[in-house]
């Protein structure tokens, strides 16, 4: 594993915590399948903030030109993580009788199932000289 691969690993981790806790506090007022999406609009709004900052920090274009492109991967990235934390919670979890804190793993999952796939396409995309 590369320097660059360990901090992306870092810096996805803490919006992953960001992620995951502001979907809790939208579970208070929305149901999980909806509080998914905001939630992962928090954890990728940290994620930019510190992948510029920390991971991908040589790159020469402005953030203007990164963010749609930041924007873009995460796009098929929230598709992975909704398709993965909602499977988890609705099909697989219930038929293995698993119950304990069932949205919050599941979701956590469901955060951490893109991370070598958005690795790879911020690298050559989102953060690649334009």
């Amino acid at each position: 594993m590369t320097r660059q691969f360990l901090s992306f690993v870092v810096v996805g981790g803490v919006a992953a915590v960001v992620n995951v806790v502001s979907r809790v506090a939208f579970s208070l007022t929305m149901p999980y399948e909806i509080a998914l999406i905001p939630a992962y609009l928090c954890g990728m709004v940290t994620a930019f903030i510190l992948n510029r900052a920390f991971v991908f920090k040589m790159t020469e274009d402005d953030m203007f030109s990164q963010a749609p492109r930041f924007a873009l991967v995460n796009l098929v990235a929230l598709a992975q993580v909704w398709v993965v934390g909602v499977g988890l919670v609705r099909l697989v979890f219930p038929a293995m009788g698993f119950a304990w804190h069932a949205e919050t793993i599941a979701h956590a999952v469901g955060v951490a199932s893109p991370v070598v796939t958005s690795y790879y396409a911020h690298k050559h995309f989102s953060f690649a000289p334009g």
